[in-house]
């Protein structure tokens, strides 16, 4: 006897098709699952006979073996519990409803219940592109799943209520879109609350409108986390293509919300300087996306950067340079992306004094260097702008007089952004920040005064060819904030400012 459903499996962010054949015949009662299952696919025989058995179904007796096809692909977790069930019901002839054009997904507890799974969001997307009509999964998913248009999502809760509606007793209704939760919520903080600082909110104005990696430098105290964490409220808004891409991410992380179909807001993340390389890019011995990946269209913020270990620290350069970074393991390589923009925020010195004019460091010359020089040169090459933030006066701190706000700031950030979106419309990038280099005299024009000025601090300040490009990135973004077509003078000279920070503090670090 022979019966089969379709399930679906994950192999990093993407999906594909599992076809669950099921072959029943005489011999010793045995249940064998085959087909390179993991350790969870393979306790699915447990948890499939009992909640067959609590459900009210009989289990059926006789050698049974399930195949999930393709063989040669891995399969992890609790996913396909199932899509078996109700192949081994129809298998023993308990249910007699047409499935070809269903796909099922679901982990099953001992009393028949459906329990939730991470990745629902792109399991859906592969069974709506592989011509799938009818999708069934745990009610708890409903909402990622439902975003999906050109396929019919139906939420169950149990194996009872599925079995209802295959055999018409009581059939389900399909989950609505337009009635599930699509917004996280709004924003408790804003740049209106920060007195002062101009010079920095003009850069992460620039760094938000461009995507580009910066890094703030300062005493304790001066604001530079309350800053980076006021980041996500001047953050452009997300196209649907970038929305689904985070989602995906975070549907396989099993970071949604509970009620939430869609990441709609930039992803800000901040892990602790504890954190080790594995986390902060991903891995484990069933690879998952790590910080970096979860921060995909959005910020990775990084407070208190010299504190991170050096290793954890160096494996971001490659993610940072090539926007995706890939996980290698014996049972296979997958591929997460990781277009962000790196915040990075540090104390110029151990007691965070050095260089303030304060006189209050106590740093010997050798701790000083020996603090800064956990930060590589190869690592500040990546980051494209660098600004100082001061300590600020008594005069600004009780100052009466409002400050911009960040929908202000926004409303100048969304404009640069459609302008980049436009430009780079026949183009796989969305900001100036990952502007190919063969790309970058076509997107980056300059007038006569703006290319004379970049040669002459080219020739003074010895630049690398890299940061060459990331200058002329950040002009193009600063043109962009200022609506101009060509690259001027006045662009291309904040754009060094924001190059230049560096030789203050890493005099013989950095190539720049």
């Amino acid at each position: 006897m022979f019966a089969k459903c379709i399930g679906m499996g994950l192999c990093g962010i993407e999906s594909f098709k599992v076809t669950v054949e099921t072959d029943l015949s005489s011999g010793i009662p045995a249940f064998d699952i085959v087909g390179l299952p993991d350790a969870a696919v393979k306790e699915s025989r447990d948890r499939v006979r009992s909640a067959m058995k609590n459900s009210g179904f009989e289990f059926p007796l006789g050698r049974i073996t399930v195949n999930l096809a393709p063989a040669d692909k891995r399969k992890i977790g609790a996913i396909y519990d199932l899509p078996i069930l109700t192949a081994l019901l129809k298998l023993s002839g308990q249910l007699s409803a047409e499935t070809d054009d269903a796909v099922f997904i679901g982990e099953l507890s001992l009393s028949g219940d459906v329990c939730s799974v991470n990745g629902i969001l792109p399991m859906t997307i592969e069974a709506k592109e592989q011509g799938y009509g009818r999708i069934f999964v745990p009610y708890e998913n409903r909402a990622e799943a439902a975003v999906v248009k050109g396929i019919d999502v139906y939420p169950i809760k149990s194996v009872k209520q599925l079995y209802e509606h295959l055999t018409g007793i009581k059939p389900m209704k399909k989950a609505d879109p337009e009635k599930l939760t699509v917004s996280i919520g709004k924003f408790a903080v804003d740049f209106s609350q920060v007195k002062g600082q101009s010079d920095a909110k003009r850069a992460l104005e620039i760094a938000a409108a461009g995507s580009h990696n910066i890094l703030l430098v300062g005493p304790p105290g001066s604001g530079k986390s309350m800053l980076a964490q006021r980041l996500p409220t001047i953050l452009p808004d997300m196209t649907f293509d970038e929305t689904i891409e985070t989602t995906k991410i975070h549907s396989i992380a099993g970071h949604i919300p509970p009620g939430v179909s869609l990441i709609d807001r930039r992803p800000f993340r901040s892990p602790h300087h504890t954190i080790s390389p594995m986390g902060l890019v991903g891995g484990g011995s069933v690879p998952s996306p790590g910080e970096i990946s979860l921060a995909h269209n959005g910020v990775l913020f990084l407070d208190e950067f010299p504190e991170f270990s050096r290793a954890t620290m160096e494996v971001l350069r490659q993610p940072l340079e090539d926007g995706e970074v890939t996980i290698s393991r014996v049972s296979g390589t997958l591929t997460y992306p990781c277009n962000v923009s790196m915040v990075c925020a540090m104390n110029p010195c151990p007691c965070g004094y050095y260089a303030t004019g304060s006189g209050k460091c106590t740093c010997s010359p050798q701790q000083v260097s020996r603090y800064l020089g956990k930060i590589s040169g190869p690592l500040l090459d990546r980051i494209d702008i660098y600004i100082e933030v001061p300590l600020i006066g008594y005069e600004e701190l009780s100052s009466k007089r409002p400050a911009e706000s960040s929908e202000e700031i926004r409303r100048r950030v969304n404009e640069a952004r459609k302008i980049q979106t436009e430009r780079f419309r026949d183009l796989p990038i969305k900001s100036n920040a990952r502007i190919p280099a063969g790309n970058l005299h076509e997107f980056c024009p300059l007038n006569e005064k703006a290319d004379k000025y970049l040669h002459l601090a080219f020739d003074k300040l010895g630049l690398s060819s890299r940061a060459y490009s990331k200058i002329l990135k950040v002009a193009r973004t600063i043109a962009d904030l200022d609506g101009e077509d060509v690259i001027k003078g006045e662009h291309i000279a904040e754009a060094v400012h924001y190059r230049s920070l560096d030789r203050k503090y890493w005099k013989n670090k950095s190539d720049l």
